[in-house]
């Protein structure tokens, strides 16, 4: 009789588990959408924001700034968080700020409070980024993990396209307070497919800690260091690496990192297990998304100024020309899921890195004459790259990850790729403005080229180390 119910039971849960899994993959989307879309389509709203409050564009950059700082600053603490106290609660808490946030953001009656709500935003934000693929790992079994993270991973890239044409669309009908309305609708349905069909025992810990052991130390020090360096590659772009200013915060940078170390190495319960980073997997992985992110960011930064300096192209038609390699990313995404799950994810990867460091060499090979269509071929051959390259690592790494330290590796895995965005707005932009001489607004087309052939250079070399580490990685693959 009791065999008979257990069967029973069974084939209940077999039938109803696709289901399930199906609307939590897609609570997760649209959650990973919502804080792809903070992060991209305020960025399109600044100029309106300038006359909105009568300030300046350096006072309207620190909207953006603020929330990419919390982001990176606390991500991997939430992450960990989320791996002693319990993932559900903290991710279902992580959306209710975000949402409260973009009210608090729409509402804003100075820029003040506008920078102060995005903080919190990014708090939210840094909570959904840190934990969403950590979910994949507790609901997927082994053999559907690619797809899944496919599935997200393109969403990421969907988001950062939707971005700047969704906030275009919404400053044009109802003024910038729409950029956080629309973030509401999104975040409730996320929060209702998440807050029912999640399973509840993803939020039980495998190995809790009172919250009066979790490393609160090392997680102030973690972040502090972390906000000295984002500030640095923020304030290096106007000022220059050799600027008082972002040397001191360089130096912060190096001191809280220190100071942080020696907090971990006598901690019980310390934020990271240093010996963690002596597996290769994991360590090659971070380094390759910091210099695979920080390539992509310099896309999207040096890209729309020689578009239309360089190329000579309208506004709109590059907003739709920078639409193109996002877009090739979001369509690449589920299909390099399926392939990492049929030949395995670093083989895929393999794949992935050679395509980007060959758009990447391609993109430094434009010209006044050509730009345009060597953009094109090498944007979707980035574009592509990125999404082989993303999908399988994330999968690999994952897949790998101790249970008990799900929520703090997907952090790490965030804050490489967040880390290499912020490096590659500073570096790149540093390289190119040396390229192109002191007076980048006043250059000529041909030194636009210039300065963009120089950057995407050494952008071809990072691709090119990043693939050496990728080929160390598929030689001697090591567990978690």
């Amino acid at each position: 009789m009791n065999q008979a119910i257990q069967s029973r039971s069974a084939a209940h849960t077999v039938h109803h588990r696709p289901a399930r899994t199906g609307f939590v993959l897609a609570g997760l989307s649209l959650a990973i959408l919502l804080s792809q879309l903070g992060t991209s389509i305020v960025n399109v709203g600044l100029p309106q924001l300038v006359t909105a409050f009568d300030t300046s564009f350096g006072a309207v950059q620190w909207v953006v700034v603020s929330h990419l700082l919390v982001i990176t600053a606390l991500i991997v603490g939430v992450g960990r968080f989320g791996d002693q106290l319990g993932k559900k609660r903290l991710y279902l808490a992580g959306l209710v700020i975000f949402m409260a946030a973009s009210v608090a953001c729409a509402l804003a009656p100075n820029l003040a409070v506008l920078i102060a709500g995005r903080a919190v935003q990014g708090l939210g934000g840094a909570i959904i980024m840190a934990l969403s693929f950590a979910f994949i790992g507790e609901v997927f079994p082994r053999e559907r993990t690619g797809f899944a993270m496919g599935v997200l991973s393109t969403m990421v890239s969907f988001g950062i396209a939707l971005g700047p044409s969704l906030g275009s669309l919404a400053l044009a009908s109802f003024g910038w307070p729409a950029m956080f309305w629309l973030n509401l609708p999104f975040g409730l349905l996320a929060y209702l497919l998440i807050s029912r069909y999640l399973p509840a025992a993803v939020d039980t810990p495998k190995h809790p800690l009172p919250a009066t052991r979790f490393d609160w130390l090392g997680t102030a020090l973690f972040a502090a260091a972390l906000a000295a360096y984002c500030l640095a590659m923020t304030f290096s772009g106007s000022r220059g690496f050799s600027d008082t200013l972002v040397l001191q915060l360089i130096i912060a940078a190096i001191a809280g990192l220190v100071l942080f170390l020696a907090v971990q190495i006598k901690a019980s319960a310390p934020l990271l297990r240093l010996s963690m980073f002596r597996n290769l997997l994991l360590s090659t992985s971070m380094l390759m998304s910091v210099l695979i992110y920080a390539v992509m960011m310099a896309t999207l930064v040096l890209g729309p100024f020689f578009l239309a300096k360089a190329a000579g192209l309208d506004t709109r038609t590059v907003g739709m020309v920078m639409t193109i390699g996002p877009i090739a990313a979001a369509l690449t995404g589920v299909p390099a899921g399926f392939l990492a799950d049929r030949f395995g994810a670093r083989r895929v990867m393999v794949v992935g890195i050679t395509l980007f460091t060959a758009g990447a060499f391609g993109m430094s090979q434009v010209s006044v004459a050509n730009g345009v269509a060597i953009y094109l071929a090498a944007i979707l051959l980035i574009s592509i790259g990125l999404a082989l390259f993303q999908t399988p690592n994330n999968t690999a790494v994952m897949a790998n990850a101790r249970p008990e330290q799900r929520g703090l590796v997907s952090g790490l895995l965030a804050l490489a790729r967040n880390l290499g965005l912020v490096t590659g707005a500073s570096l790149m932009g540093a390289v190119f403005a040396l390229a192109v001489g002191d007076d980048s607004a006043a250059a000529t087309p041909e030194a636009i080229a210039h300065g963009m052939r120089i950057a995407f250079q050494l952008a071809g070399a990072m691709g090119a180390a990043a693939l050496l580490l990728a080929l160390a990685t598929l030689r001697h693959p090591r567990r978690a």
